[in-house]
């Protein structure tokens, strides 16, 4: 079976292109600090300086390094993408658990839970928790998202979890006397990792990508630096009305590439694990 899945992973060109891009940007977030020796925030050139052999990716308005920027910006954009993707994965698969095997009135009460975190607004929320927090975090970013974002993945582990509760060997399991919640950890969830690999891959680009939204309207941290801040900074100081486009192409690009690469592996994964779909 493993040696299966990796026949038809190493020939599948979707997940190597994915895989690859991802790869190479996760790499750049390790190694790229080592190229550079200018202090992200430091003064250190002349201002709105172009792409150079000096300043690979040009200066800012204020003379700061932008390749040093954005090399520092992209082990946020990861690490919130971990937590808040994979906290969103985490709830949202017990959620989904629960109800779909618990069913009844419990079914009923998560459900409803499920649809009022969908209906709240979620950039209001936040606003009201930037008004009493003068200090924000890439932890209480990621945090946040995580909490925010897991409904539809509650939503579709339920349906899975529902279908998988009427086969025989669940069946056999608990006419055995297994417990419930070792049902669901050794006979349900089992079955269904390919699919929560797929959805984490999902909330991982989804927080990514919520994350560089919420930094570039100025709702993200108060410290650090990252891609979606970039953006911020250079739409705040006139980037675009200067012609200055090194300063917001690169990390624009970037969160792109990443969120674009990772939707192309979950297309790819998805290829490998149904037969139905598999490259010839």
């Amino acid at each position: 079976m493993k040696n299966e899945f990796l026949y038809f992973a190493l020939r599948n060109r979707k997940l190597r292109l994915g895989l690859s891009v991802v790869l190479f940007f996760l790499l750049l977030t390790f190694v790229g600090p080592l190229l550079t020796d200018y202090d992200p925030w430091g003064y250190i050139g002349a201002p709105a300086q172009p792409p150079s052999a000096e300043h690979w990716f040009g200066t800012t308005t204020f003379g700061q390094d932008v390749f040093s920027q954005f090399v520092h910006g992209l082990g946020p954009a990861f690490l919130v993408g971990a937590l808040g993707g994979g906290l969103a994965t985490l709830i949202g698969t017990a959620i989904g658990f629960v109800a779909g095997y618990r069913g009844g009135w419990i079914d009923e009460i998560l459900n409803m839970l499920t649809n009022i975190v969908i209906v709240i607004p979620t950039f209001a929320v936040l606003l009201i928790i930037a008004a009493y927090l003068e200090v924000r975090s890439f932890f209480i970013e990621a945090v946040f998202i995580g909490c925010t974002a897991w409904p539809w993945t509650a939503r579709a582990v339920r349906a899975q979890t529902l279908s998988l509760r009427a086969r025989e060997f669940v069946d056999l399991a608990r006419i055995s006397g297994m417990r419930a919640s070792k049902i669901v950890a050794f006979e349900v969830a089992p079955n269904m990792m390919s699919y929560l690999v797929m959805v984490f891959i999902l909330q991982f680009g989804g927080a990514i990508l919520n994350a560089a939204t919420l930094d570039f309207i100025g709702l993200g941290p108060t410290t650090g630096i990252s891609l979606g801040l970039m953006m911020n900074y250079a739409v705040l100081w006139g980037a675009l009305q200067l012609g200055m486009w090194w300063w917001f192409v690169p990390p624009g690009l970037a969160i792109a590439l990443i969120v674009g690469a990772l939707y192309i592996t979950n297309v790819g994964l998805d290829e490998v694990f149904n037969p139905k779909l598999r490259e010839k």
